[in-house]
């Protein structure tokens, strides 16, 4: 989208209700489909959503010889790595400059054709996510890095070898990057301090498939023997629980009831239990879940993000619009990403009362304490929200000023809705299911 395209015309005020669904998570999928680069054959991967970030990842994967095509049944993609070989340099830069994903392939190319090119990358501005430490680690396995003004070069001189890593911490990214180079390291690979999230037990799963021999123990360390080859994969990618929460804040803002089919209980548990303490109802069944404000007054809360199996930081946005008309002092401190809280300036500008903090309001360990970052919320409520220009920030900034358009009393006009696509399937189309009253510039109908 380009010009009046990107920007959307929210009329506050309905409730949202009916039913969407969910598809596979955006944290899985393109990583499953980096992982086909690994396989001597073709791999099936099912419940693809259709977002932006996919459509980058099957671009350098084309770019790479890889054959992409569509299965059978929607949502369906089979890849096959037959004839992976080396990309252009200007092409694989045209395609990676809007995502940090290009970073995963370094392994499985190092593997594949024995040198990589990471171009400079991009991805939400929500705070530092430092991609040294994703270089750092493919040098203990055995790689030479060469920084060159269009990017990083990479080579495996010979092959690849298993090592012990401590993450610093828990780190989703790292722990994939660790994952897809190891599997095919010559000797045992020991993760301490990994990632546990989901999507990552469902990225293990897909290398399992392939062939992978990897070990999850209850301290947070993953164990990988490096395999000589590995095969394809048949795969239903998990639910996005992330998307099914905003969905669910959605449902509470703007005091509507959604069902969220393919929502699943079991990843989103920490959510549920959250958002029945603010005085939201769900209820589960074999399909989905369905959230909804039963009527009367919010709880106030206080809440501190986590790694996995805390309360994720990408559920924190959404939630903090429902919090906007809760009755009494909501805190929030998040501990994970340190300019997650900046997107609170606009909801105070529709009328809310947000106070940011740079000390941490809450008990558990802070990724960044003391180092002089907002990162801390007080949340005054219930405010009444009204229409506003917004301009998105980020994914889950994006959705939340969506929400609160949705939940404001008069017109919004938000800017930068593409940013949306990168994580949300036909975000619009459900809105409109929803019946939220959103059009183009112009009059044009979503």
């Amino acid at each position: 989208m380009t010009g009046t395209e990107d920007v959307l015309l929210v009329h506050g005020g309905t409730p949202l209700e009916g039913e969407i669904r969910v598809r596979g998570a955006k944290n899985l999928v393109p990583k499953a489909m980096v992982a086909a680069l690994l396989g001597s054959g073709p791999s099936r991967l099912r419940n693809v959503p259709d977002i932006r970030d996919v459509r980058v990842v099957r671009g350098l994967l084309q770019l790479h010889g890889v054959t992409v095509r569509p299965g059978e049944e929607p949502g369906e993609l089979i890849l096959d790595p037959s004839h992976v070989e080396s990309a252009n340099v200007a092409d694989i830069d045209a395609h990676a400059g809007s995502s940090r994903i290009p970073i995963l392939f370094c392994g499985p190319l190092l593997h594949r054709l024995g040198h990589a090119f990471i171009p400079g990358l991009g991805g939400c501005d929500i705070g530092g996510r430092p991609i040294d430490f994703h270089f750092e680690v493919l040098r203990q396995f055995g790689a030479t890095i060469e920084k060159r003004a269009d990017g990083q070069y990479l080579e495996a001189p010979q092959r690849l070898r298993g090592c012990k890593i401590r993450l610093p911490y828990p780190s989703v990214g790292s722990t994939e990057q660790v994952l897809l180079t190891a599997v095919l390291a010559e000797g045992v690979t020991e993760l301490s301090n990994a990632a546990v999230e989901p999507e990552i037990e469902d990225l293990i799963c897909v290398l399992q498939k392939m062939g992978a021999i990897i070990s999850m123990d209850t301290d947070r360390t993953i164990r990988i023997t490096g395999v000589d080859s590995l095969g394809g994969y048949n795969h239903r990618a998990l639910p996005d629980r992330l998307e099914a929460a905003s969905w669910a804040s959605a449902a509470l803002a703007t005091e509507g009831n959604i069902y969220v089919r393919g929502a699943h209980q079991r990843s989103m548990m920490t959510f549920l239990n959250t958002y029945r303490r603010v005085g939201g109802a769900f209820e589960i069944d074999d399909e989905g879940i369905r959230f909804w404000h039963p009527g009367g007054p919010l709880n106030a809360i206080a809440l501190e993000t986590d790694v996995h199996p805390g309360f994720q930081t990408d559920w924190q946005q959404p939630l903090v619009v429902a919090l906007t008309q809760a009755s009494g002092l909501s805190i929030v401190h998040e501990t994970v990403y340190e300019s997650r809280l900046g997107f609170t300036s606009a909801l105070n500008q529709m009328g809310a009362h947000i106070q940011l903090y740079r000390e941490c309001l809450g008990g558990s360990d802070c990724r960044f304490g003391q180092r002089n970052f907002l990162h801390s919320a007080v949340v005054s409520g219930p405010t009444k929200l009204q229409g506003a220009d917004l301009v998105i920030p980020d994914l889950r900034g994006g959705f939340s000023y969506l929400i609160a358009a949705l939940a404001a009393q008069g017109t919004s006009r938000v800017h930068g809705i593409d940013l949306i696509n990168r994580g949300y399937e036909n975000f619009m189309d459900k809105l409109v299911e929803l019946g939220a009253k959103v059009e183009l510039p112009g009059g044009a109908l979503v």
